[in-house]
C-alpha cells in the first residue's frame, strides 16, 4: 500500500563588504530614513530581476572541476534538540514534510517519497550574505513537482518553509527557523529539495536531511533542516512579519543574487 501510494504521489507531481563596511551598515541600519532607502532599493532590484532575469531565467552552473574541495556550511551546524537527534539515530526514517495552507491538496511526504521524484542535480555556487561563496553539486527533487502535486489556489502568493533548527538557547517554538520565497521563485527550475551535496547524503551541518537550494537567492534564503511548507497568500502574521527569521532581525526579504 505504501508503495502505491509513492507511485500515485510521484504521478501526480511527474557579497563580500569589509568589517568597516560592515560595522557603518549596522550603524545607519538604526535609522529610520535609511532604512525606508534600503526598503526602496529592495523593490528596484526585485522589479528589475523581474524585467530582466525573467521567472525562469537560470542561475550560473559550473563544471565537476569547479567543485570545492571541502563545501563550507552556513547557519545552523545542529539543531541539536532531541526531537532531531532521535532523527539523526533512526537516519531519518520518520521524517516528514507537510505541504499545508493555501493547496488543493495537502501533502506529508517521507523522505522516500521525495526521492522517488525525478531528481535534478546542479553545480551551483552558493553566496553567502556574510561575504564569502562556494560551488558545490546538488541532487533533489525540483520543488515544483511538490507544489504541483499540492495543487496551489490562486490566492497562494508565496512559499514559508517551517525548519527543525531553534534560534534561542531555550528552543523555544516561536523562535525556530523559517523563510519564505515567492511562489515563482520556489516553482524555479533550480528550486530544489536537495538530500545530496557532492555525490552523498546531506550530512547535519548541511541541513540533513533536506534542505531548500534557490540558486538565485543567498544562502539565508536556503533554509536547512526544513519539515513544512506552507503556501499563503502573506506572511505578516508568522514569526515576525517580515517573512523570515533574519528579515525580522533586519535583513532584506528580498534576497535575489
Amino acid at each position: 500500500m505504501a508503495e502505491q501510494n509513492r507511485r500515485g504521489f510521484v504521478g501526480r507531481a511527474v557579497a563580500g563588504a569589509s568589517t568597516l563596511m560592515l560595522s557603518g551598515c549596522y550603524d545607519l541600519s538604526q535609522k529610520p530614513w535609511f532604512t525606508n532607502i534600503l526598503g526602496k532599493v529592495e523593490d528596484l532590484t526585485h522589479a528589475a530581476q523581474h524585467i530582466f532575469a525573467g521567472p525562469h531565467t537560470l542561475a550560473p552552473e559550473f563544471t565537476k572541476a569547479d567543485i570545492a574541495p571541502m563545501f563550507r556550511a552556513n547557519g545552523t551546524l545542529d539543531p541539536g534538540t532531541d526531537d532531531y537527534k532521535a532523527h539523526v539515530v533512526s537516519n531519518f526514517r520518520n521524517w516528514r514534510i507537510t505541504v499545508k495552507g493555501l493547496v488543493e491538496n495537502p501533502l506529508s511526504l517521507s523522505m522516500d517519497d521525495i526521492r522517488a521524484l525525478p531528481p535534478r542535480t546542479q553545480i551551483t555556487r552558493h553566496d553567502c550574505v556574510e561575504g564569502w561563496s562556494c560551488i558545490g553539486e546538488w541532487t533533489g527533487a525540483p520543488l515544483a513537482l511538490v507544489l504541483a502535486a499540492a495543487k496551489p489556489k490562486p490566492e497562494a502568493r508565496y512559499a514559508v518553509f517551517y525548519c527543525a533548527d531553534p534560534m534561542t538557547v531555550e528552543g523555544d517554538p516561536e523562535h525556530f527557523y523559517y523563510e519564505s520565497l515567492e511562489l515563482s521563485e520556489a516553482g524555479h527550475p533550480q528550486t530544489l529539495l536537495a538530500y545530496r551535496l557532492n555525490g552523498e547524503p546531506l550530512g547535519v551541518e548541511h541541513g540533513a536531511p533536506v534542505r531548500i537550494r534557490a540558486e538565485r537567492q543567498l544562502g539565508y534564503k536556503q533554509p536547512k533542516y526544513v519539515h513544512g511548507i506552507e503556501l499563503v497568500s502573506d506572511f505578516s502574521k508568522i514569526g515576525g512579519g517580515k517573512g523570515g527569521y533574519w528579515e525580522d532581525q533586519g535583513y532584506t526579504w528580498y534576497g535575489g543574487i
